[in-house]
């Protein structure tokens, strides 16, 4: 019988404790597995936001193999939540990078429905498969003050944003 030392990982993703492997540190390199795993994105779409967001600059070894810095990959669950959780098309996102210097503040606000409603028909022209609970309908602030996500609502959407995968994967089970 082997057993876990704390930090460590199953070596693949059944539960398979038979082969162990330590946990990276925070500060380490990423496989474009290890992100798209931790993200909950599939590989594809990686590879097409780094076309659409130059800011993502993953390091390349041979054979095009990809690195994602920490730095990447904390860019890119922040774009994830801006597309999938608030509702941002990608040139909304790219406007939001230009606007911030190639950063995105964590105070941005929610989009509107107009482009809530721009970001519903882009993934529906790119086919991006997305559930209807993704994005989350919230009032729309008064344009003279925009609001900032509290973090509770942070943590709501992201909550609405898995229970929404969970059902998913329900409906998929025998």
């Amino acid at each position: 019988m082997t057993l876990a030392a704390p930090g460590d990982v199953p070596a693949n993703d059944d539960g398979d404790f038979g082969r162990l492997r330590p946990r990276k540190a925070a500060g380490a390199f990423r496989t474009i597995s290890e992100v798209a795993d931790e993200l909950h994105i599939p590989q594809h779409v990686l590879r097409f936001w780094e076309t659409k967001f130059p800011q993502v600059k993953p390091l390349k070894r041979g054979g095009g193999r990809r690195y994602y810095r920490p730095d990447d990959i904390s860019l890119l669950r922040r774009i994830s939540d801006l597309l999938y959780i608030q509702g941002y098309t990608i040139k909304g996102v790219q406007r939001l990078l230009r606007e911030g210097g190639g950063r995105l503040a964590d105070d941005i606000p929610p989009a509107t429905a107009s482009e809530r409603a721009a970001a519903e028909a882009e993934r529906n022209r790119v086919g991006e498969p997305e559930p209807p609970q993704m994005i989350l309908t919230m009032p729309e602030p008064p344009p003279s003050a925009p609001r900032k996500l509290t973090e509770v609502e942070r943590l709501r959407a992201a909550l609405v944003h898995t229970l929404g995968e969970l059902e998913a994967l329900r409906a998929l089970l025998p």
